[in-house]
């Protein structure tokens, strides 16, 4: 029954934090390179930074969007990285997180070649009208980059430049991506805990130990994030989304309530994991990029791939720790 109470407050709000340039131009050899060990952290952009991006998506603990630019979700990574294996948590790459990171030596960057599948789409434009949105028999991608882009966890312009001149739309075109696979199962959770401080999900197991960590988007002043412990009480894959302009506070006015259908451009994504406190849960986003950057309706958002993956760990009863 839960999943008929999906309505609740939980999209983005408009505190967005400032777009990053694009990085310059990367080779798959770079990228690659194992040997690679600049230091990572405020401002870098390129290689090294992908490269960082890629084994820390690998070893659950999640940057957010790939882009190969240091910010602030790939700072929170690094450390929460560092803090599971005994480092200094500083923030940013050093030599001896390179060489813990450089543990895992897969290759970063894959090629793999487009299927039907891929493009089977459809693909459309989504509007930004709750209840014209309600008139779409699907949220689906709105471009093959787009659909993509989240396949590989990677932002659209990033694949992009990852392979200038290649069609993003055709069939059979190989192109250069992240290697995201993460080598080693996933350990058994025992409770997973978001964190008001500095927007963020870990997953610990009975010992406290973290087994995975990733960015969200937890409240915001109008809709702060309910404090408190409470337990996951189901999970729903691609969810439906009920809209209720009565639960928002920046709601059209004029809007009446419409039912949302699923798919990864739905306001709550792929994925909506309900939590005890009435009207709340830990969900995916349209909006990867936004992830940490910028406030909620209250509900808990995650990229749509990191919440797809948390919804692997929780069980139902784990308990859900909300907390300053």
């Amino acid at each position: 029954m839960f999943a008929l109470a999906i309505g609740v407050a939980c999209i983005s709000s408009t505190f967005a934090a400032p777009k990053r340039a694009a990085a310059a131009a990367i080779s798959l050899d770079a990228a690659n390179d194992a040997s690679l060990a600049q230091p990572v952290g405020p401002k870098s952009k390129g290689a090294a930074v992908l490269r960082a991006q890629v084994l820390l998506d690998r070893a659950r603990f999640s940057p957010g969007e790939i882009d190969a630019a240091f910010g602030s979700n790939l700072q929170k990574a690094i450390s929460a990285f560092q803090k599971a294996y005994g480092l200094r948590p500083s923030g940013s790459v050093d030599e001896p997180t390179w060489r813990t990171l450089n543990r895992d030596a897969a290759p970063v960057l894959a090629t793999y070649e487009i299927t039907d599948a891929d493009l089977a789409g459809p693909f459309m434009p989504i509007p930004q009208d709750m209840v014209e949105k309600s008139k779409l028999p699907a949220l689906g991608y709105t471009s093959a980059a787009e659909a993509l882009g989240e396949k590989f966890h990677v932002s659209p312009a990033l694949l992009r430049q990852l392979n200038p001149g290649k069609d993003l739309g055709r069939a059979g075109q190989a192109i250069t991506v992240p290697n995201i696979e993460a080598a080693a199962p996933p350990a058994k959770a025992a409770k997973i805990i978001v964190d008001k401080s500095d927007s963020t999900i870990t997953v610990v197991d009975a010992s406290g130990g973290i087994i995975a960590h990733y960015p969200a988007s937890t409240g915001s002043e109008y809709d702060p994030l309910p404090l408190g412990n409470w337990k996951v009480t189901g999970i729903v894959r691609n969810p439906v989304f009920h809209y209720n302009p009565k639960l928002f506070w920046d709601a059209n006015p004029q809007h009446t309530k419409a039912r949302i259908a699923a798919g990864p451009n739905n306001p709550v994504g792929v994925v909506w994991i309900d939590l005890s406190k009435e009207h709340y849960g830990i969900h995916g986003t349209p909006e990867p990029s936004q992830i940490g950057k910028t406030q909620s309706h209250g509900c808990i958002r995650m990229t749509n791939w990191d919440a797809a993956a948390l919804a692997k760990f929780v069980s139902l009863g784990m308990p859900a720790i909300l907390q300053e």
